[in-house]
């Protein structure tokens, strides 16, 4: 039954046939009947109060058996009277009923109401309304424990590239950012989707649906893999650029069952299935692996690596590759790259084998150099250094003579002049720094903030930090922004850096209770001259 075709309340409707009307509509809106009779007797008695007078409490009741409809004007028993119209004295009240008190509520049986053409078209207004709202709630509280299920319905329209789609016992809507490149739908077709929210909003659609989103591909492959069902397999990852190319890695449980063959299936018919279901999306099935390396140049297929290098701190790996595999790891537009970054979670930087050898011989000069300018020692010992693995000054002065003892050659009085030679550096450097904040005007009590060394000082007071407040004021990502941080050159990460900012508001907290202290004193001071003199007896005069 359309609702919004059938006067419900007017002049000449039966009222036996209100209950019929309600389950009718009940049943085709998917609501309990109640919530129609209770929206019947909303509409009953606004337009009961368009024709008594809206100042009137007026209350419309349908009884459930007969769908006899009774009018009531009800009015509170108060002390005083503030509200003629709805309100009455206890005097007026007990000549009604003896036993009336303040707070009871007395009725007056109205005479029923023919309802005119308007005030029949505003009830059956009121009625659509809480229906409509009333069918909104049953279908939230039906899908809102749904997300991230799979469902299937037709199409019901599309419009501006966005589809409505009719999953039986509810709407749906498709955007048109989650659709498929190059998927168009008309109404009745059929459609598979992934349930990815579901909103309680007073207009507007509730649930919507995805086709693009990664996990409506995983919960294809669960479809298809009775394995994935059943727990032996495991989805760990997925990653897709949505109508071209996926990545999904996958595990096995049981060490018998090989994941990316059960994927694949006999001739390919699983994946199949799903490639089907995507539009002739490609899809590369992975083996997962708890090893970061192992799993990145695996989600890499099909190109070849030859050698990684992880840097955990940065979550990030350099992945090194022959140059006629380059293209291939990278592929078209970067999407090869980008789907196993999304995969895996890391950032991904592909060289290839010439230039990793050209940045490795660049860094060992550089490194070289540096020995050689600060130690003051000649390119065989420089490079000795480099080669064990020394990258810094403050390493050669501060590491154990032992490491030293260890490089062929060293002896022990060459190894104490090369410490010694480090720590003089180290010492210049730093009066060098000294020097250079005083120019800046860098006060004293940055110097005291913990994790910053003399030359990041000196950097923050060139960016006109000079101050331990003026560090304070700064956020974390301020500092070690790889693009425009403060402290960029020294590759700090996000947690040192948040470290040095705490620690530079560190006096700020200081300062907090001492003053509360400061406070607690002065009110016990205050307190106490009070109490002594209440002590005190009166002295009597002579």
């Amino acid at each position: 039954m359309d609702l919004e075709n059938d006067t419900i309340v007017g002049a000449g409707f039966d009222r036996g046939e209100l209950l019929q009307v309600a389950e009718a509509v009940a049943r085709d809106k998917g609501i309990e009947s109640e919530e129609v009779v209770e929206a019947m007797e909303q509409a009953i008695q606004k337009a009961a109060r368009s024709r008594y007078g809206h100042e009137n409490d007026v209350r419309a009741e349908i009884d459930r058996k007969s769908g006899e409809i009774n009018l009531a004007r009800y009015m509170e028993v108060a002390d005083p009277v503030e509200n003629e119209a709805m309100q009455i004295s206890v005097e007026d009240a007990k000549r009604l009923n003896p036993d009336a008190e303040v707070g009871d509520f007395l009725s007056e049986e109205l005479p029923p109401v023919d309802f005119g053409r308007i005030a029949a078209q505003t009830a059956k207004q009121v009625i659509v309304q809480k229906v409509r709202e009333a069918e909104r709630a049953r279908q939230y509280n039906e899908y809102k424990d749904r997300v991230g299920e799979i469902v299937n319905g037709i199409v019901k329209r599309a419009e501006f590239g966005n589809v409505t789609v009719d999953l039986g016992r509810g709407e749906a809507v498709l955007r048109r950012d989650e659709i498929i490149p190059r998927e168009t739908f008309r109404p009745g077709d059929r459609v598979r989707a992934y349930i990815y929210d579901v909103r309680e909003e007073t207009r507007g659609p509730q649930i919507f649906l995805s086709r693009t989103h990664p996990q409506f591909m995983a919960g294809l492959f669960k479809q298809e893999v009775p394995e994935i069902y059943d727990g032996i397999i495991e989805l760990n990852a997925v990653a897709r650029d949505p109508g071209s190319r996926a990545k999904i890695a996958v595990t096995s449980n049981d060490s018998s069952i090989d994941p990316v063959g059960a994927c694949v299936g006999m001739r390919g018919s699983r994946v199949q299935a799903v490639v089907g279901e995507l539009q002739g999306e490609k899809i590369d099935i992975i083996q997962w692996s708890p090893d970061p390396a192992t799993f990145i140049v695996n989600g890499l297929a099909p190109a070849e690596v030859a050698k990684v290098v992880l840097d955990e701190e940065a979550n990030r790996i350099e992945v090194v590759v022959p140059d006629d595999q380059l293209s291939l790891a990278i592929g078209r537009r970067g999407q090869n790259v980008r789907l196993a970054s999304q995969l895996t979670g890391w950032d991904i930087v592909i060289l290839t084998e010439e230039e990793e050898s050209e940045r490795r011989q660049e860094e060992f000069r550089a490194r070289s150099q540096m020995f050689i300018d600060a130690l003051e020692v000649d390119d065989v010992l420089a490079h000795l250094l480099v080669t064990e693995g020394f990258s810094s000054v403050e390493e050669v002065a501060f590491v154990p003579i032992e490491d030293l003892l260890a490089i062929e050659g060293f002896d022990e009085e060459l190894s104490e002049e090369l410490r010694n030679r480090a720590h003089i550096h180290l010492a210049e450097k730093e009066e060098e720094y000294a020097n250079r904040r005083s120019e800046l005007g860098v006060t004293d009590d940055l110097m005291e903030v913990e994790g910053l060394t003399g030359a990041m000082i000196v950097t923050l007071g060139e960016a006109g930090i000079k101050t331990r407040d003026d560090l304070a004021d700064l956020a974390g990502d301020e500092l070690s922004a790889a693009e425009d941080g403060l402290l960029r050159e020294y590759q700090l990460s996000e947690e040192e850096a948040n470290q040095i900012i705490m620690a530079a508001r560190a006096h700020w907290f200081d300062d907090e209770e001492e003053s509360n202290e400061e406070t607690d004193e002065e009110v016990a001071d205050s307190e106490t001259p009070a109490e002594d003199a209440a002590g005190e007896e009166p002295v009597a005069d002579a």
